[in-house]
């Protein structure tokens, strides 16, 4: 079976095997006005073989001359367009909706609603409006990622050649329509560069090969040709199509696909959502489990969620039973709850995300279609990727050419030279060889003595014999023709005049050079009396073998340097392919990447997913992969505790980017993988991977950040607030000045988003651990608590007596300042430690900090001061106030310089 999902394929009488694609028989209606009469059911092909040609065409009720416009139009109504099931649009209102998913937000509103309940309009008007714009913000961003998704669609090729008849009698005429229009029964035109359109059986072809890359992940063209007999289907599996599956198959050619040389003509059997390509697609499979980000923000969420839904009831009992207050108290213990929750955090990690994702896009090309998607590229620590089109690109370049002792000939390399100039030039072929290309690039400067031969014959390639000849005249060999033969290195040694120790010999030497990466074509020669007849096949006999000429796949140019930089951020890459395992670790090694002990996969099914995950950890390099394996190595990766990135651009990626915590892609990539990745690229390009890490790596930091800060201070001013409510015969500070001091905070801390997080920051994956930052924020946040209560003893002192009005007044405008600059002392002193000084960055926190501190001491001066209850203090509270501001800073340096050092020396 091939290596994506079946497709479900309607059976009629008629049809041999209802899961082979060349058996499915369309169920055609009765004659209709304007059509031929349906042939009767062709024979049922022998149990276990192919259906001929003609059998195939007899059951799609179709011909080689192509359908009848009329039956092309009936069909194209009952079937559909030949299209892939796209993503519907999410709606305004559906996308909204889905941003309250937040465990933040959905607190959030739980609060303003309660505040609402209560009377408390203020608090609610404000945690209302925060949803809302939190809200907002997520869903424009990710409409945006849409429409430049949809734009991506746009990009690529959407026509098909194909034959239709006007009438039954009309002469068939070739078409260009759009791939929409596209119905089985179709005959179809294949040519270079052609993309295949839908799944076909090929009727005719010559020197067809076909990149399968986008479903297979072979990097290599796969030769394709007609089956028409039983017989040869059976010889032609019995080879390399049992070892490629159904995709092996020769007379198969599947959507998804495109065509590297030659040309074919082709009936098609499968359309729309009926395809190999389309049953990867189905909607079950694209359900990916929890990213990173979800799991880390939820589990900090649930954490401080419990912990506010227990301090309303909490603050109201001890109220109750110290003070005998009753439900008087509720609006103050809704405002401490809401003075806990980090109200800004979805408002933050959205703005922080979209204006990452923006500059991405504006500057680098990325598109990053989730917003998570891109804190999720901060905290990759693994990113698997194929070898083909990342580390190499899809063409190869000759490494050097040898004779048969295995030692360096540059003779080798010119008469292959000579074989590629003259069978491009008289071959009349619809495109040039990769491999013709590469030769002639390696021998470039044997240009003028290549061009001294005049070319005689050629008898170009083909998938069956496996090699090419050229017959040119020497200079100075009137009445000589010379034959010369390039190929696969069987083919060329079984015409080559040699005993068989010398061929076991050659081969032994061949099978060394693929060992070690390389893709060697044999060359051979022979001189024959000139004739006038015409060259076949039959001449490719008695050949003088000269040696080979190795190839290997051409590194891509910034690889190298993209792979070293991904090293030095702490990132692992693992190499998932199709290819063989020699190919594969000499990319690698040419690249400076140690590919290690290769797993192939063959030892990856004898594993159990734990032995996996150890070899995972431990290997760089995973050859032969099926799309099942690449998901199963990145599942097991990402249980052992990595967060994982998958690079893809084929249908054959899919299960590895549904698996893992981020899936990328190329801009060109097939339709199905742009509609899945979380994030599109430009290029397929390492270094533009790179540019996306150091983005999420810079939200992450400051969305970070931002949770230390805001949850260590906002503990303590809770901590604080409910001793001194216990404490004291009045409340600490009013509903109205909670929720003003709240606003304050809230402004001050979007700073976060737009803040440079220093360097240090980007080296690293960033995780948010639930277990790290609650330490955190519990050791900072007693500390906070430990200057608000030293606070409040300084105001007891300065006040002497704060029953009365004044007395109250008073107290409320101490500890509104004193929260206000311990706030603006946390945020630049928890930020960077010792550094705060000599750092240039943070240039927008220390702006926030300040204001914050400048309305903290004037605003009880302002006519507002009188009218949320405060007052101007005497000159002896700021002497003390400043005072205690001091040792809190000390206390802050010093607890953050250890956390620190234990941060570097656990």
């Amino acid at each position: 079976m091939g290596s994506v999902p079946e497709s479900s394929a309607a059976a009629s009488p008629g049809s041999t095997d209802p899961d082979d694609p060349s058996a499915v028989v369309v169920p055609m209606p009765g004659t209709a006005a304007g059509q031929c009469d349906a042939p009767e059911a062709a024979p049922p092909a022998s149990p276990g073989a192919a259906p001929t040609s003609l059998q195939v065409l007899r059951s799609l009720d179709s011909g080689p001359r192509g359908l009848l416009e009329t039956q092309a139009e009936e069909r194209l109504a009952r079937f559909g367009e030949n299209t892939l099931p796209a993503w519907r649009p999410v709606s305004w209102p559906r996308r909204f909706l889905r941003s309250l998913r937040d465990p933040f937000t959905s607190v959030l509103l739980c609060l303003g609603l309660v505040s609402a309940a209560v009377a408390s309009w203020g608090t609610a008007s404000v945690t209302l409006v925060l949803v809302v714009v939190s809200c907002l913000l997520r869903s424009a961003e990710e409409h945006r990622a849409d429409r430049s998704t949809a734009a991506l669609r746009e990009l690529v090729a959407t026509t098909a050649t194909v034959l239709r008849r006007t009438g039954p009698d009309a002469a068939p005429q070739t078409r260009e329509l759009p791939v929409g229009e596209l119905v089985p029964g179709d005959v179809i035109r294949l040519g270079p560069g052609d993309l295949v359109p839908a799944d076909v059986r090929l009727l005719r072809a010559s020197g067809l090969t076909v990149h399968q890359s986008a479903l297979t992940g072979e990097s290599a063209p796969v030769a394709k040709q007609p089956v028409d007999t039983p017989d040869r289907y059976v010889t032609a599996a019995a080879g390399p199509a049992v070892e490629g599956g159904l995709f092996g198959r020769p007379e198969l050619c599947f959507q998804g696909s495109s065509v590297a040389s030659g040309s074919g003509t082709a009936v098609v059997t499968a359309t729309g959502a009926d395809t190999r390509f389309a049953a990867a697609y189905d909607g079950s499979a694209r359900r990916r489990g929890t990213s990173a980000f979800d799991r880390s923000v939820q589990g900090i969420s649930w954490t401080l969620i419990r912990f506010m839904l227990l301090t309303p009831p909490l603050v109201l009992m001890a109220n109750a039973a110290l003070r005998g207050r009753g439900l008087e108290t509720l609006p103050f213990a809704v405002a401490v709850a809401v003075g806990l929750t980090p109200e800004m955090l979805p408002v933050i990690v959205t703005t922080a995300l979209a204006r990452g994702a923006s500059l991405l896009a504006r500057n680098h090309g990325v598109i990053v279609k989730r917003l998570p998607a891109l804190h999720d590229l901060g905290a990759i620590d693994v990113l698997c990727l194929d070898k083909t089109g990342t580390l190499t690109q899809d063409r190869p370049v000759v490494e050097r050419s040898l004779n048969g002792s295995d030692r360096s000939d540059s003779e080798v390399l010119h008469w292959a030279g000579v074989n590629a100039l003259w069978t491009l030039q008289l071959a009349d072929l619809p495109a040039p060889d990769a491999l013709d290309e590469a030769v002639l690039d390696a021998a470039e400067e044997q240009e003028e003595a290549l061009s001294a031969y005049d070319g005689v014959a050629a008898l170009p390639f083909d998938p069956v014999r496996r090699l090419a000849t050229a017959v040119v005249r020497s200079p100075g060999k009137l009445g000589t023709h010379t034959l010369v033969t390039k190929g696969a290195v069987e083919a060329v040694l079984g015409r080559c005049a040699l005993e068989d120790d010398e061929r076991e010999r050659l081969r032994a030497l061949a099978a060394r050079g693929a060992a070690n990466g390389l893709r060697l074509l044999a060359v051979a020669r022979t001189e024959r009396p000139a004739r006038l007849g015409a060259y076949t096949t039959a001449d490719e006999r008695g050949l003088a073998f000269l040696g080979f000429v190795a190839l290997r796949d051409a590194l891509t140019p910034s690889a190298a340097e993209a792979l070293e930089g991904l090293g030095h951020r702490g990132i692992a890459v693992k190499v998932l392919t199709g290819d063989d395992p020699g190919t594969v670790a000499r990319a690698c090694r040419d690249l400076g990447l140690d590919p290690g002990e290769v797993v192939s996969a063959e030892r990856i099914d004898a594993m159990s997913d734990g032995r996996l995950a150890e070899a995972a950890d431990r290997a760089t390099v995973f050859a032969r992969c099926t799309p099942e394996h690449k998901a199963r190595i990145v599942s097991a990766l990402r249980g052992s505790g990595h967060t994982t990135g998958f690079l893809g651009d084929g249908v054959n990626d899919l299960p590895a980017m549904h698996a893992a915590d981020v899936g990328i892609c190329p801009r060109n990539a097939v339709d199905v993988a742009r509609e899945t990745a979380d994030v599109v690229l430009a290029e397929k390009d390492l270094a533009a991977i790179d540019h996306a890490v150091t983005a999420g790596r810079h939200c992450s930091g400051n969305i970070a950040t931002y949770l230390r800060i805001t949850l260590s201070s906002n503990l303590g001013n809770v901590i604080a607030m409910l001793a001194a409510g216990l404490m004291l015969p009045f409340l600490p500070m009013l509903p109205a000045q909670v929720l003003v001091q709240n606003l304050c905070f809230d402004v001050a801390q979007l700073a976060f988003a737009f803040d440079r997080p220093a360097p240090a920051v980007l080296r690293r994956p960033t995780v948010l651990r639930p277990r790290d930052f609650l330490r955190f924020i519990t050791g900072f946040g007693l500390l906070n608590a430990t200057a608000d209560l030293a606070t409040f003893a300084v105001l007891a002192y300065a006040l002497h007596g704060s029953a009365t009005s004044v007395g109250q007044e008073a107290f409320h405008s101490g500890w509104f300042t004193e929260n206000l600059l311990t706030q603006a002392l946390v945020m630049l002193l928890l930020r960077t430690g010792r550094r705060t000084a000599e750092d240039r960055s943070g240039g927008p926190l220390r702006a926030a900090a300040s204001g914050l501190a400048v309305v903290g001491l004037l605003l009880p001066l302002t006519p507002l001061g009188p009218l949320l209850g405060m007052i101007a203090l005497p000159p002896l509270y700021y002497l003390l106030l400043a005072t205690v501001l001091a040792l809190y800073a000390y206390g802050l340096w010093a607890a953050r310089a250890r956390y620190e050092r234990k941060r570097r020396n656990p």
